[in-house]
Order: structure tokens, then sequence, then C-alpha cells
């Protein structure tokens, strides 16, 4: 872990912005597109760079701005990662988008942010908050492997469950969907179940597939050769060297998370996720656990 000065925290427009306070990752995620040489790194991977002037950066930013919204993080790397613990960061960052009365949106693995539930529900009451959390696989023995250093599915789970218990709106990412590892019917099906069971409110699939870069794809590969000796020779015959990579049961996938989406009243596309998390109506009325 290394610090550094940052010039802005921000970036986005007034409709909804986005925020990072890290960058790396400890998660150790086999599949991880941050890794990728596009997002230039000047930097190892699990040396994490900490924005350590992010909370005076974050205040002098959102004083000056009249019009409240959304306020977003954790799509380059989480916020809730080791070093969390002793910086603080992200909870300092949360106290000043609650003293300004902004929205927030965070999406992370990790059940640390359990620690910062009080914030969540304030903003909440205040103005408005969406927990996103990734599930990928609810094979404890495959989620080791894959997501080695971070809870597995069944507690992120319970984490959806206590946001749920307070009123917190929650959207799951059910992605990447790795081919030949994780594409099954029974394991999208065990997700997709949990997930109506705790009433989150969207569920975000880019394909169910994965995607794959320069940097991310050498990383990706080393894995599969340590832990599925003979696919990635599978991968390259079947993908070569394209971008995406669609499951081979994609679509009988899809219809799977249709049909359940479609039966609790969850939202189903990106499109509907993004709208939803990305809005912050001018009275925004907490939805009480009852009505849900």
């Amino acid at each position: 872990m290394h610090f550094v000065d940052a010039k802005g925290i921000l970036n986005g427009n007034s409709d909804h912005y986005g925020m990072n306070i890290y960058r790396g990752c400890s998660h150790g995620c086999i599949y991880c597109d941050s890794r990728s040489r596009c997002y230039q790194f000047d930097h190892p991977f699990e040396d994490i760079e900490v924005k350590r002037n992010a909370p005076e950066l974050l205040e002098q930013a959102l004083k000056s701005k009249k019009k409240k919204c959304m306020i977003g993080t954790g799509s380059m790397s989480d916020p809730y990662m080791h070093c969390e613990e002793q910086l603080q960061l992200t909870r300092k960052c949360l106290e000043i988008i609650r003293k300004y009365e902004f929205g927030v949106t965070m999406i992370t693995k990790s059940d640390r942010i359990l620690r910062d539930i009080d914030l969540l529900d304030e903003i909440n009451r205040s103005a408005k908050c969406v927990v996103q959390m990734t599930l990928t696989t609810y094979d404890d023995e495959l989620c080791k492997i894959i997501e080695p250093n971070v809870c597995n599915t069944k507690r992120r789970i319970e984490v959806l469950e206590e946001m749920q218990k307070r009123g917190i709106p929650t959207v799951v990412w059910i992605t990447p969907i790795l081919p030949f590892i994780n594409d099954t019917e029974e394991n999208i099906t065990s997700i997709l179940n949990e997930c109506a069971r705790v009433g989150v409110k969207g569920i975000i699939d880019f394909g169910m597939g994965l995607t794959l870069r320069e940097g991310d794809r050498e990383y990706y590969y080393q894995a599969l050769d340590k832990y599925f000796p003979g696919l990635k020779e599978k991968y390259i015959e079947t993908y070569g060297n394209t971008y995406e990579l669609p499951s081979p049961n994609a679509r009988e996938l899809r219809n799977i998370l249709k049909k359940i989406c479609k039966e609790n009243g969850i939202l189903s596309t990106p499109e509907e996720c993004f709208s939803y998390m990305n809005e912050l109506p001018e009275k925004y009325s907490q939805m009480s656990i009852f009505d849900l």
C-alpha cells in the first residue's frame, strides 16, 4: 500500500458522480477487469494506491454544489478492502456525503460494509442509498478459488439481508459468469432464488459471460492453468482472442434470470438498474420494509 495526494476525487456530471478512494485491490479475484492495461496502472495491482486526501477533496467538492445527486463508488476498486479497516477513508467520505445530504451507491464484495450500516441507513433516510453486491458462485469451494481473499457468496447474501432489514435497497451484479466454470443452471438458479428471498431491487447481468483484455487475460489464464488444468486451451480454441466470452449456456441462463426476476418484480436489465441507482428524487422517502 502507498499513499498519494490526489488532485480530484469526483468524476462524471451533475446528474451523478463517480468516486474511487483506492486504486488496485487485495481481493485477488482471478477475473478482475481492473487489472487490464488500458487503466494504466504504474504500480503492482496489489500495491493499493490510497488517496489519503479523499475526504478533504470530497468536502471541498460537495459544499460548493447546489444540486444534490447520487455519488457512486467501487466501480474500479472495492471501497471495503482490507486496508479500509485501519484507514476508514470510505467511512469518512460517507460521513461527508451524509453531511451534505447527497445520495450514495456503492459496489462491494465485502461484509466490511456492515461496519457502516448506521451511516448508510442515515443517508438512505435523508437522501438515498443503494448497496450493490457482486455474486458469482454459490459454491463455497469454488468461491475460494475465483475470489480468494473475500467473504463467500452466502455471507454476502447475509449482508443483503441486513440491508433489507434497514430498508436499504440493494442491487446484485451476477457477473462475471465464467464459461465452463460457474455457468450452470444450478449455480444461477441458486443465486437468483436467494436474491428473490432477500428482496433485492435489481440484478445486473451483461450477457452471462466474461470479458478479457490485455493484462486481465494473462492473469486469468495463469489462474486457469493453476486451478483448472487444460481449460485455458479450451478457452483459446472456443474464443480465440476476443474481448467478449459469452457462456455457451448464455441463452438458457438469461431465460432463467428473466423468469425469476419477472416472478419477483426485480429489475432485470442494466438500463433499468442504472436508471434506478443514478436517480435521486428531489424528495426521497425511505421505503418501509413492511411495504416490500
